[in-house]
C-alpha cells in the first residue's frame, strides 16, 4: 500500500542523522580513545557517511546546528 503525504520536508543536503553506536561495533582505536564509555553518537549524511562521533546525544545535536545542519534522531 502506498500512501501519498503532503507537506512533508524534503530530504536536503543539509540534514544529517544522528544515532546512538555501542563502542563494540567500534574499532579498537576508537573504543581507546573513549575509555569508560558503553557507546558514543554518530552523526551521518544523507548518504549514510559517517561525519562525526561524539560523546553524547546533545553534542552531537549541538555540532549538527553549529554546522548549519539539520539534525535528525534515527534508531
Amino acid at each position: 500500500m502506498n500512501t501519498k503525504f503532503e507537506d512533508l520536508p524534503e530530504a536536503t543536503g543539509n540534514m544529517v542523522y544522528i544515532r546512538r553506536v555501542d563502542m563494540d561495533s567500534l574499532p579498537d582505536e576508537v573504543r581507546e580513545q573513549a575509555p569508560g564509555l558503553d557507546s558514543l553518537y554518530a552523526v551521518h549524511g544523507i548518504d549514510g557517511e559517517r561525519l562525526a562521533l561524539v560523546k553524547d546525544r546533545d553534542m552531537a545535536f549541538f555540532l549538527a546546528r553549529q554546522n548549519d545542519l539539520s539534525p535528525v534522531s534515527v534508531h
